[in-house]
């Protein structure tokens, strides 16, 4: 068996604190490590806080951001070479004047691999991605990075497990949203977060419930099986500006089956062994060999009801498909 250490981690970053953020990220990972892990995978933007970024205005977001070889993800890669592991982090990227919403895998032999979040809805200035980000590892395998809203499209999975992916990385920023949808995500109230400690029970039923575990439970199994590729699930917990995230971090195999979770309403440290060797003969990836590629044009054409990112999180109007799709082949 080729057996693989991972860890997925939670915490509540410190909003526009990077150098409490860098700390906490540095104590995690080294806890990691030393519980065997080679890989860590932190949240979605944890060096800076998440959701209060949509309220800064360009100026600010422009002072909080850097480049990929700017001091923040030095330190990060510092550290991976230090430990000797890969440690992936969030952060918001200036690339010669524009923004994305980033995440830098930092590994022990010196590279970092960037993926920008190609569905970003965050803030106007905060540009997505165009690239799909699929890297060979020193340990033998081929990893993959998508960040939250990147994972709900089922596309974007099903691309990154046919560029090679057996392992993704999946940092988030979620549960606890205000969806508009009638049985989608609702937010926990912030006292339910904030009074953890004397109602332990409550904040477990909430981040548990359909807007935290039970709302995962509806689709990312469904990412691992259907593409045949185990997936490292990252996310924020705690009070993210108004929205509390709950965490729920865990590790799947390509089986969809869960090899580790958190039952932990906090800050915590989720590490398991991958069998990679689960990977060749896993039902998705069987599947992915089945496919009919000269079917699948309307997939790559315009339909006539796109909208941006930004646009399409926040619309209020329902989604009537037009009469017509695209063209069949």
């Amino acid at each position: 068996m080729t057996s693989f250490r991972a860890a997925v981690v939670q915490f509540e970053p410190t909003p526009d604190d990077p150098a409490a953020n860098l700390a906490t990220v540095e104590r995690l990972a080294r806890d990691a490590v030393g519980d065997g892990a080679r890989l860590v995978v932190f949240p979605e933007m944890c060096l800076l806080g998440y959701w209060h970024l949509r309220r800064h205005p360009p100026s600010r977001l422009r002072e909080l951001a850097e480049p990929v070889d700017g001091p923040l993800v030095g330190r990060v890669l510092a550290l991976a070479k230090e430990l000797g592991a890969g440690i992936g982090v969030g952060f918001l990227e200036d690339a010669d004047g524009t923004l994305f919403n980033a995440y830098a895998v930092c590994l022990p032999d010196g590279r970092v691999e960037v993926h920008r979040k190609l569905h970003a809805f965050e803030h106007e200035e905060i540009a997505s991605g165009s690239t799909y980000t699929v890297f060979d590892t020193p340990w033998g395998f081929r990893a993959g990075v998508l960040i939250c809203w990147d994972n709900n499209l089922v596309e974007n999975v099903r691309i990154t497990a046919l560029l090679g992916a057996t392992v993704l990385l999946a940092p988030h920023q979620t549960g606890g949203t205000d969806s508009r949808s009638p049985y989608g995500m609702k937010p926990i109230p912030l006292p339910v977060w904030e009074n953890r400690a004397v109602d332990p029970a409550a904040v477990e039923a909430a981040f548990n419930g359909p807007s935290g575990r039970g709302w995962l439970m509806r689709w990312l199994p469904a990412r691992a099986h259907d593409n045949g590729l185990f997936v490292l699930f990252s996310n924020g917990v705690g009070r993210d500006d108004d929205e509390v995230r709950t965490g729920n971090s865990m590790i799947l195999d390509p089986y969809g089956r869960i090899v580790a979770e958190t039952p932990v309403p906090d800050e915590a440290v989720v590490t398991a062994d991958l069998d990679l060797d689960l990977v060749p003969l896993a039902t998705g990836r069987r599947w992915l060999r089945g496919r009919r590629p000269e079917l699948y044009t309307p997939l790559t054409q315009p339909i006539g009801n796109e909208l941006d990112p930004r646009a399409a999180r926040f619309s209020p109007d329902p989604v009537d498909l037009p009469s017509s799709g695209p063209h069949q082949p």
